[in-house]
């Protein structure tokens, strides 16, 4: 498994346990969820090409990070309401 794999297994991960609860967050934390979503459609995408294009890995790294900040931010925020 590729570092790749484990970033992808990690935020499908996180993005499961948002999920669950993301009904009850405010408004402004459902609409990072729907920002972070739009992200994690174009990282499943890029991550599918990764193996057929060299340099995409390391957007896909910066892009997956975002994605994992995204997902804490709003668990905190849902424990928090």
């Amino acid at each position: 498994m590729t570092d790749l794999d484990d970033l992808f297994d990690q935020l499908k991960q996180k993005r499961d346990e948002v999920r669950v609860q993301i009904h009850l967050a405010s408004k402004e934390v459902q609409d990072e969820w729907h920002e972070l979503e739009q992200k994690m459609e174009d990282f499943s995408a890029k991550a599918r090409l990764a193996d057929t294009s060299t340099g995409v890995g390391h957007a896909l790294s910066e892009l997956g990070s975002e994605l994992k900040k995204g997902y804490k931010r709003i668990r905190e925020a849902i424990k928090d309401d």
